[in-house]
């Protein structure tokens, strides 16, 4: 065969499992929101009209008579306010996504210490998912402090081997698990950047709900960074949207470099009143949803040690936040197969997320807990898994 004939055999390879993939979600969805019971109802996959209900009594949240905003003021200049206030930072902006805010904030950063080194894990969500933007867009220069799948010791800091401006920490590490440290680890990396002149970044994408493994406010965790960024969707189920908040003097340099990047957008009101919506609604119940799911994680541990299956793993053992991590020993197709078929076949879902496969017959996903779980008692998880081991013992039967 030619390196061209390969080459085409290579590209229908990849077109078809595109497709398979595209076909799997599509049914995954569609098993989602027909199921009667979900740990989690996860509003970006619902319907436009579904969508719009976010809004429903958004008098309550603002004054709807106020004129609109444009590129900026009125109602964002409120959200801003809020969320400073929440973080008890001097100041805070508005930015359309995450990856915009964070790249802005650490070059501003960069402008001030002389060093556009960015010390941070490598499961970071810039190295993972951001198509290395720090280095191709903003002339940063990303150096990993660990590879062990949780946040960088501070020893760790103090014995990396080279200088670096900023010391980015995503809190949770989610590609880890959305893994926290303690307090005491918190308080003594960020010590250790503070000892070698680094300033210090949170990716506080999911800080809304790290208050209770801290037990601190967030004001007091905020405290710690020299800048935050939290997102108004991820936890808080808006629209999208995100916000950095910081010092005075930085967050002046970053709406600048906001609207270099082009991110000055003319109107947000329906972005900001989700985001409004999800700070009043939402962000009160985090924590009620992070202590119901460790009563999910020790009832599925026990589901799987009643059900029989080989080795498994919840992770963290007693989730950090509301998230976790679920790792079976067997190929992930087979798993989101016995997966789907239990959700079509009970209407009950206990896994709506994707399974990736973590190396040969080692299958992960993730698990969420939010208002809908609170129904689930914990006979109710242990029920369901017994469920979901019956037709993966059965798919992994006609698999063998």
């Amino acid at each position: 065969m030619t390196d061209t004939a390969e080459q085409d055999t290579r590209q229908e390879e990849q077109l078809r499992e595109e497709e398979r993939r595209k076909r799997n979600r599509e049914r995954r969805i569609g098993a989602y929101r027909s199921a009667e019971r979900v740990l989690a109802r996860l509003g970006f996959l619902g319907t436009l009209r579904e969508r719009l209900a976010l809004l429903e009594e958004a008098q309550d949240l603002y004054d709807l008579d106020e004129r609109s905003d444009m590129y900026g003021d009125g109602i964002v200049e409120a959200l801003e306010g809020k969320v400073a206030g929440l973080l008890g930072k001097p100041a805070a902006a508005f930015f359309p996504t995450g990856t915009m805010a964070q790249q802005i904030a650490l070059r501003c950063w960069a402008s001030r210490t002389g060093d556009p080194t960015v010390a941070l894990h490598p499961l970071a969500h810039p190295e993972v998912h951001e198509r290395h933007a720090f280095s191709q867009v903003s002339g940063l220069r990303p150096v990993r402090l660990t590879s062990e799948p949780r946040l960088p010791t501070a020893d760790e800091i103090h014995g990396f081997d080279e200088p670096f401006g900023a010391l980015m920490l995503e809190l949770p590490l989610r590609e880890a698990g959305f893994v926290l440290p303690s307090w005491q680890e918190l308080t003594d990396v960020v010590a250790a950047a503070r000892e070698r002149d680094a300033v210090v970044h949170f990716d506080g994408a999911r800080l809304w709900e790290s208050t209770v493994h801290f037990g601190r406010p967030l004001e007091e965790i905020a405290d710690l960074a020299d800048s935050v960024y939290v997102s108004f969707y991820k936890s808080l189920g808006g629209y999208g949207g995100a916000a950095l908040a910081g010092p005075k003097e930085l967050i002046e340099e970053a709406r600048a470099w906001r609207h270099r990047y082009g991110g000055n957008v003319f109107q947000q009101f329906p972005t900001v009143l989700s985001a409004l919506a999800g700070l009043e609604r939402e962000l009160p119940r985090l924590p009620g949803y992070v202590r119901h799911a460790r009563v999910v994680a020790a009832a599925l541990r026990e589901g799987f040690a009643a059900a029989g299956l080989p080795w498994t793993r919840v992770h963290p053992a007693e989730p950090h936040t509301n998230e976790f991590q679920v790792w079976l020993p067997y190929d992930a197709d087979l798993v989101a197969e016995a997966a789907l078929r239990t959700a079509e076949e009970t209407g009950t879902m206990l896994f709506a997320g994707a399974w990736d496969a973590r190396g040969p017959g080692l299958a992960c996903t993730e698990v969420s807990v939010r208002a809908a779980g609170l129904e689930w008692t914990a006979d109710d998880v242990t029920a369901a898994v017994a469920e979901f081991a019956e037709r993966l013992r059965e798919d992994a039967g006609k698999d063998g």
